[in-house]
């Protein structure tokens, strides 16, 4: 089985120590990237660790994929203990980072301690660095950025960095690479800032130098040649189907259409775009600059959740209004979904919806944690109630734009999945929308068959997070695909994803979390979810209260 290589490398943040362990058993097992990073925190991260403490430890991985030129191969992943949900979660980003990173020859990077001053970390092949930095105390994503490039010459492509809400202990923080691409959901930004570690860089020249199959040139060609919609109006494509189909969550999830869609559709956000926009290596394109030269507003976006978010849940109608919600997102280091949902709720208590002025206002209060900020900044789970609003959140994690209410092995997947209300745990939307072949499509109501394939999906999301490899390939691999490129038996991949998701289980399992976490807001609407949840647990081989037994615990 292809799988990344290199040590494993721990930086003690506070003692300025670092140390090299050998991972090529885990790498053998785990492949890479989100694989690889769960069984090292797993081994290495106390199952009582405080997320906002020093025992917490954020790792950094990539995978054998980013040994190749392949389309879909410049993302990066990192794991830690949540902040916001209080169990292990892993994100990963898009743009440049990734081969910066794989160019250290490390197989994982991990921070650990806490640093007593602010500090950047340089990691590079020959050794690592630490740079105190209380200049950048408070500074935004593209000071950070800026002061990097002007003093270390490192561009922002080499970065991984925080901003004001990450230093501020968002439970929602971002950390941000290529100023515009977010490690997003989770608050690993906050996991930083607890750490007093403002960035981290890396750079070098030992590459690994792995043997890829001619496959990887198959798919980049079909990339670069494909005439898809998403190369135009990337996820927000999908916006006017969903209002169509009666989901798309408006006012603080309490209506499932808008009115105002056509302001913040693809076609509004295509009309806004001036240039391509891309990752590493990738000929898809998908990326979204876009700019509006009457109002001075320039972003990377929105996509389809940002849209939903800061657009309809909130109700604004106006793209350009949505692009200054995103970016002031991305210069603080705020998840840019639970930023809006937040902020949304809070437009909900107050009878607000529609107000501008008061969202980019919020925004800045709840990454800097001033005045009503300090509770938005906890998130939703945590503050409904003090809100007397509804908690629109699985786990503490706040829903994305895919509507469980109409598509029932969405909702499936947001209640059991590790991380939360997140539709890119398993991505089972994509097979619920009418978008897909015969074959391949599920009607969007109803749990026959869901359960089965929500396990296949999951395991297939987690291989493709530790491959690395970007979800947005969907179209572009096969399991052929996947066995030439992997060299190994597509049902023998599938189980290292598996192997993943039960020790995420497992590792949240022994922090309390279990069955009764695995609820949704609306359950009552959806007859036949908990026989859904129950057949779900059996397949994964796991207790009926959603914990996993010894019997089914991986190596």
């Amino acid at each position: 089985m292809l799988h990344s290589t290199g040590p494993l490398l721990s930086i003690d943040v506070g003692e300025r120590t670092t140390a090299e362990t050998d991972i090529t058993g885990v790498q053998e097992r785990y492949i890479g990237g989100r694989g690889v990073a769960t069984r090292l925190a797993h081994e290495r991260v106390p199952f009582d660790a405080d997320p906002l403490g020093p025992e917490n430890r954020a790792v950094f991985t990539t995978g054998p994929m980013q040994a190749s030129r392949m389309s879909f191969t410049g993302r990066t992943n990192c794991t830690a203990l949540s902040p916001l949900t209080d169990g292990l979660l892993s994100s990963n980003a898009g743009g440049f980072v990734s081969r910066h990173l794989a160019a250290t020859g490390y197989g994982a990077i991990e921070l650990a301690g806490a640093s007593d001053e602010l500090v950047v970390v340089h990691v590079r092949d020959d050794g690592v660095e630490f740079e105190a930095v209380p200049e950048l105390v408070g500074a935004t994503v593209s000071e950070t950025t800026g002061y990097l490039e002007e003093e270390r010459d490192i561009s922002k492509e080499q970065t991984a960095v925080i901003g004001p809400a990450g230093e501020h202990e968002v439970r929602f923080a971002s950390v941000m690479t290529t100023e515009e691409r977010a490690f997003g959901r989770g608050g690993l930004g906050a996991v930083l800032g607890s750490k007093n570690v403002k960035g981290v860089t890396f750079g070098g020249d030992s590459a690994p130098d792995l043997e890829i199959s001619a496959t990887a040139d198959d798919v980049h060609r079909e990339a670069a040649t494909e005439d898809h919609i998403m190369k135009e109006q990337g996820t927000v494509a999908v916006m006017d189907l969903a209002n169509e189909m009666d989901g798309l969550p408006s006012y603080y999830f309490s209506e499932r259409s808008f009115e105002g869609v056509e302001g913040i559709n693809g076609a509004a956000v295509a009309e806004k775009k001036y240039k391509k926009g891309t990752c590493s290596a990738c000929a898809f394109a998908c990326k979204l600059p876009t700019r509006d030269e009457a109002r001075g507003v320039e972003t990377e976006g929105p996509e389809f959740e940002v849209a939903m978010a800061f657009g309809s849940n909130s109700g604004i109608d106006d793209v350009v209004d949505v692009m200054e919600s995103n970016r002031l997102c991305d210069e603080y280091g705020l998840d840019a979904i639970s930023a809006g949902n937040t902020i949304a709720a809070y437009l909900a208590a107050e009878d607000e919806f529609g107000n501008r002025e008061l969202i980019w206002d919020l925004v800045e209060k709840t990454a800097h944690r001033e005045g009503v900020g300090d509770q938005l900044a906890e998130g939703i789970g945590r503050i409904h109630e003090e809100l007397g609003v509804g908690n629109w959140s699985v786990k503490n994690m706040d829903f994305a734009a895919h509507e469980g209410r109409l598509l029932h092995g969405q909702a499936l997947s947001y209640a059991v999945a590790n991380r939360g209300a997140d539709h890119m745990y398993a991505t089972f939307y994509s097979v619920e929308y009418p978008l897909v072949e015969e074959d391949e499509a599920m009607a969007p109501a109803g749990f026959e068959g869901k359960a089965e394939r929500l396990v296949e999906r999951e395991n297939l999301m987690a291989l493709n997070d530790s491959g690395v490899v970007c979800k947005f390939s969907r179209d572009f691999m096969t399991p052929e695909r996947y066995e030439l490129l992997f060299d190994a038996d597509f049902e023998e991949l599938l189980a290292a994803g598996a192997r993943t998701v039960t020790l995420e289980r497992h590792f949240n399992n022994r922090r309390g979390i279990d069955g009764d976490d695995d609820r949704l807001p609306y359950e009552a609407e959806l007859p036949g979810l908990d026989d859904a949840i129950d057949s779900y647990y059996e397949l994964r081989g796991w207790n009926e209260d959603g914990t996993v037994p010894d019997s089914a615990l991986p190596a």
